[in-house]
C-alpha cells in the first residue's frame, strides 16, 4: 500500500478540484504524501544530491565511523554478545542548517546550492499551506500568519541534512527512532535508491517508496492542533540498512518560538469554543518545544497535556 503520490502541477488546471481532494486525503488519512511536478527545478535537485553527498564524504563520514557515539556503542554491544538491541540512540549522521547557522566550509558549492534549494522549498511550502487553508475552510494565509506570530517572517525554516551509513548490524539499532514531528510542515527530499523510511498506518509500518525528485510532505504536531485534529501528525521511523548510505534532507517550516498555537476558531463548533472536542490546548510553541525535546520518542498526547499546564 504505497502512500499517495500527487501531481502538484495539476493545481493550476482543469484537475484542480481533484488535486485539492487528493491533498486533503493525504493530510486527513495519511499525514504523509509525495509531490511530483512540484516546481523545484530538477537540475537544482541534482546539485543538492551532489553537494550533500560530497559534504558527507569529505566532512562527515570518516568521523562518524572513527569516533561517533552510535558506532562506539554498537561495537560495545556487539562485543558483549547479549543479543540486545541498542536503545536510546540513532544510526544517523546529522547536522542542521538555516540562514543564521554556520555552514559546512570544505565542500565546494554547498552553501550556494543549499541556499537556492531552501528558497525554492520555502516558496513550495507557502503554496502547500495555502492549499491546507483552503481545504480546511480557514482564511487564506491563516497557517502562515499563526506560525509567524502575526505579520512578518518570524517562523523558523530549518533544514536537517542526514545520512544513514551502512550498518554492520542493522538488526541491533534503528536508523531513526519512531516519533512524530514537533513542528508544522516538513518537506523531505529523500534518497531515490536506498529506502528505509516507514510510517505507521492503521497499526502497520508502511514504506515511503523512493520516487526520484519527489518531495515528501508530512504534517507535524502543530498542524494537528491548528486543524483541531483533522490533520494528524504520524509516527515514522528510519530503519538501519546494511548496504548503501541513505541521504535524507528534511526542511521544517515551524512556528516562531513566541507563536501562540490553538485550534482555528472556524474548526471548533460555536457551542464548544472553550473546550474543543479533542481537547487540544492553547499554548506558546516555545513551551511545547521544551517538553518535546525531553519526550520526542514518546506518544504526543501526554505532551499536549503537559503543555496545557505551562
Amino acid at each position: 500500500m504505497p502512500i499517495p503520490v500527487i501531481d502538484f502541477s495539476k493545481l493550476n488546471g482543469e484537475e484542480r478540484a481533484a488535486t485539492m481532494a487528493q491533498i486533503a486525503n493525504g493530510c486527513e488519512e495519511w499525514g504523509f504524501f509525495q509531490l511530483v511536478n512540484h516546481g523545484v527545478p530538477v537540475d537544482l535537485l541534482d546539485r543538492v544530491k551532489k553537494v550533500s553527498s560530497e559534504c558527507y564524504k569529505m566532512e562527515r563520514e570518516e568521523e562518524f565511523f572513527k569516533n561517533s557515539t552510535p558506532v562506539n556503542r554498537l561495537n560495545e554491544l556487539v562485543h558483549k554478545k547479549t543479543g540486545d538491541k541498542l536503545e536510546g540512540i540513532d544510526w544517523e549522521d546529522v547536522f542542521l542548517i538555516s540562514d543564521d547557522y554556520e555552514w559546512p566550509q570544505e565542500t565546494p558549492g554547498f552553501k550556494e546550492t543549499m541556499m537556492a534549494y531552501r528558497a525554492e522549498l520555502k516558496k513550495l511550502v507557502e503554496k502547500v499551506m495555502e492549499v491546507m487553508d483552503e481545504n480546511l475552510g480557514i482564511p487564506k494565509g491563516y497557517i502562515k500568519k499563526v506560525f509567524n506570530g502575526g505579520d512578518g517572517d518570524k517562523a523558523f525554516f530549518g533544514t536537517k541534512v542526514s545520512h544513514y551509513p551502512p550498518c554492520p548490524h542493522p538488526e541491533m539499532v534503528t536508523g531513526l527512532r519512531a516519533h512524530t514531528d514537533a513542528g508544522g510542515i516538513i518537506l523531505l527530499f529523500q534518497d531515490d535508491e536506498v529506502d528505509g523510511l516507514e510510517i505507521l498506518k492503521d497499526g502497520k509500518w508502511i514504506d515511503v517508496q523512493p520516487i526520484p525528485n519527489s518531495i515528501v510532505i508530512n504534517t507535524g504536531d502543530q498542524i494537528e492542533v491548528l486543524s483541531n485534529g483533522r490533520y494528524k501528525s504520524v509516527w515514522h521511523r528510519v530503519n538501519a540498512k546494511s548496504n548503501g548510505t541513505r541521504r535524507s534532507i528534511a526542511s521544517f517550516y515551524n512556528p516562531s518560538y513566541n507563536a501562540t498555537i490553538a485550534p482555528a476558531i472556524e474548526l471548533i463548533e460555536k457551542e464548544n469554543e472553550k473546550v474543543n472536542q479533542i481537547g487540544y490546548p492553547k499554548f506558546v510553541f516555545g513551551d511545547y518545544m521544551s517538553i518535546y525535546t525531553e519526550q520526542k520518542f514518546l506518544p504526543k498526547e501526554p505532551r499536549f497535556e503537559a503543555v496545557r499546564a505551562v
